[in-house]
């Protein structure tokens, strides 16, 4: 039990860590003050959560790692985070819909969280759920107001939901520590969620006038198994350059 919730932790702070990653590339970059202020608060909300989770996951591991190790010192194939947050930035609108797929499968995710058995996962949840709220809300929003905006920025938002959309069903495939997991009480399958996401996506998307893919087409996955796409290896270069160059040196 103690190696899949050690899995479940690593999970969940991956995630966020990841995209937390991904996002700080943008600052100083945004296309406009705001959003760039925008983007930074969030990718900080990120970083926050991933270390209240990978915190917890050295504790269960108890293997003497904390949220810096397991952070700086693991490589690729031992990160468990989803194919979709490490997705390349690309354009505006393709980091915009990455986030608005990802915000919108998180907060479900974390109000099934806030029920766990285990009081550490459930008080982390509830923390991240008020701020990852704001970031559906804004995400969702942004999605509408350029899908539904000029021909450019609706085609650009048309482009990036195709090229990622192949990657959101690893967001609901459950495994064998998703079912023990639920088994013990602790998180709820993600299965649980794709009804309820694919509702609220729709919506959006209606909203934005944009098409939405075929529900059942051919997915990625392998990402919380550790088996990620050649992007991986590069964010991590440039992650983890000064704890790999400069073993133990502390600021």
């Amino acid at each position: 039990m103690l190696d899949d919730k050690f899995e479940l932790l690593l999970r969940l702070g991956d995630n966020a860590l990841v995209l937390s990653q991904r996002l700080c590339g943008w600052v100083g970059k945004g296309p406009a003050l705001e959003e760039d202020m925008a983007l930074a608060n969030t990718a900080l909300d990120l970083m926050g959560q991933a270390r209240l989770w990978l915190a917890y996951a050295g504790e269960v591991e108890e293997q003497g790692r904390g949220e810096d190790q397991l952070a700086f010192l693991r490589d690729a194939h031992q990160f468990r985070n989803l194919l979709l947050v490490e997705r390349p930035n690309g354009s505006y609108a393709d980091t915009l819909m990455r986030q608005y797929l990802f915000d919108s499968w998180h907060l479900l995710l974390l109000g099934q969280l806030e029920r766990s058995a285990d009081g550490r996962i459930a008080a982390i949840a509830a923390k991240a759920r008020k701020e990852v709220t704001y970031h559906l809300r804004r995400s969702a929003d942004l999605v509408v107001r350029l899908g539904d905006g000029t021909q450019e920025s609706h085609a650009r938002m048309q482009e990036a939901l195709d090229e990622l959309w192949p990657y959101t069903g690893e967001l609901f495939v459950a495994d064998a520590v998703d079912e023990v997991m639920a088994a013990q009480g602790i998180a709820d399958s993600v299965c649980e969620l794709r009804e309820p996401w694919l509702a609220q996506v729709r919506r959006t998307l209606a909203a934005a006038t944009l098409v939405l893919p075929p529900a059942n087409a051919w997915m990625h996955k392998g990402g919380k198994q550790g088996r990620h796409s050649e992007h991986m290896g590069y964010l991590l270069a440039e992650m983890q350059f000064l704890q790999r160059a400069y073993p133990g040196q502390q600021w």
